[in-house]
């Protein structure tokens, strides 16, 4: 078979960005097969969450966060020679690339705003070991700081095609470069376009979140997903102004009773003693409502291989310039965003039960547990899977600016006790 010049290229940068790490090619259990999978045990438990304890020294040791990346992968992803998921098929890469560069504060203070990039990057050296040749990249913001932490030049080194994120409104109506999908029992969105290929035939999407606070408490998973999203759809946050203040052109893919549902879900939520529904913040809990719904809308539409929060170091604060960066030393993984997500909530300090996404999305059936100890955990071990309870590992608090209480402080942990037993949906 005659190679391309692009598979000459990438197999290239493939085999020269491995020499860099001192790694060698790969073992023989892991030579391509036609298909590929994950490893048995997590595709048998998919509603159980791995963490995978890592040995970085610093937040900015490259080598190290690049050789877990790669181990990782090498771990869980495994080569099939019977049905599995066909290597032809095109991988989408969703990590979070909120890059922020200030003239306030050193570029390195600033690292822990998105996923790490040689960790990402040794994910898909660790891919492209067993086969896989198509990756598409795709994120919808932030497309001037793509590469102020690498990105860009490692995915032209991997040969990773990346998206092109603006589009004009006749693209919309044409459906140019995006995939239209209907979200069954719409709150807000009928209908979600996302950036293509992402939910097109033969493809399978990898989501890389990063382990840090934002405005709706800890961004991780689920939010992660948001950045998939075509520009404006993907602008959840701003409230009634991107709903029934959206522009007259996004309107047809609007549910025109999305103002009374939002309404009546909210006002049963206040019954319901949500939590911090009194709050007085600008990011308030209507806000904080209409991005949930848009969320769940969200997931409705899309089916994800596997989800992971990249924890190698977390950040507290806004999601952005302000907050700090603490090396933790782990990754969480799941075939289940929502359980993936309430983990990660309860290690960085905060009650689930407390941030109102998740108990909305057992309301609207997107999620069959809001509850962190409903959620079986296991540690990830030399690739293998170790029972563990949620206490045997370390919490780190991440505060956040989530639904400010009056006299508390703006950036605080979302932890006041939680009666699980009581709230059931």
């Amino acid at each position: 078979m005659l190679l391309s010049r692009r598979d000459l290229l990438r197999t290239g940068a493939a085999v020269a960005a491995g020499a860099a790490t001192g790694v060698g090619q790969a073992a023989p259990n892991r030579l391509p097969q036609a298909y590929f999978g994950l490893h048995p045990f997590i595709e048998a438990n998919p509603k159980a969450v791995f963490i995978r304890r890592t040995n970085v020294p610093h937040k900015m040791h490259e080598e190290s966060k690049r050789n877990e990346g790669l181990k990782l992968a090498r771990e869980i992803f495994v080569p099939m020679d019977k049905p599995g998921i066909p290597v032809d098929h095109r991988i989408v890469l969703k990590p979070n690339v909120c890059s922020v560069r200030s003239k306030d504060r050193p570029h390195v203070e600033n690292w822990g705003t998105g996923t790490d990039p040689q960790f990402y990057e040794g994910m898909v050296m660790g891919m492209q070991e067993i086969g896989l040749k198509k990756f598409t990249y795709v994120e919808a913001n932030n497309f001037h700081a793509w590469n102020y932490r690498g990105f860009v030049d490692i995915n032209e080194r991997l040969g990773v095609e990346m998206n092109e994120p603006s589009r004009r409104v006749r693209n919309f109506r044409d459906g140019y470069e995006m995939t239209w999908t209907d979200v069954p029992d719409a709150v807000i969105y009928k209908k979600i376009p996302h950036y293509a290929p992402v939910n097109q035939p033969n493809t399978w999407l990898l989501n890389i979140a990063k382990w840090k606070a934002h405005g709706m408490c800890l961004t991780q998973a689920v939010k992660n997903e948001q950045g998939l999203v075509v520009l404006p759809f993907v602008r959840f946050c701003p409230g009634w102004s991107m709903v029934t203040g959206a522009p007259e052109w996004m309107q047809p893919w609007i549910n025109q009773d999305a103002e009374r549902v939002v309404n009546k879900f909210f006002e049963r939520h206040q019954k319901l003693n949500y939590a911090r529904y009194q709050s007085p913040a600008d990011l308030s809990p209507m806000r904080q409502e209409i991005w949930a719904h848009k969320t769940i809308d969200n997931m409705t539409a899309l089916k994800t291989g596997l989800a992971m929060i990249e924890g190698i170091y977390g950040r507290d604060g806004n999601g952005f310039g302000i907050g700090n960066d603490y090396l933790t030393n782990m990754v969480m993984f799941s075939k289940d965003k929502f359980r993936l997500d309430l983990i990660g909530l309860w290690l960085g300090g905060h009650e689930p039960g407390n941030v109102n996404l998740y108990r909305t999305a057992v309301e609207r059936g997107v999620s069959d547990t809001f509850n962190p100890w409903e959620v079986p955990v296991y540690e990830w071990v030399d690739g293998e899977p170790v029972p563990r309870k949620l206490t045997d590992f370390k919490r780190t608090p991440l505060k956040t600016y989530y639904l400010q209480m009056p006299n508390e402080p703006e950036y605080h942990l979302v932890n006041e006790p939680f009666d699980y037993d009581k709230y059931k949906i």
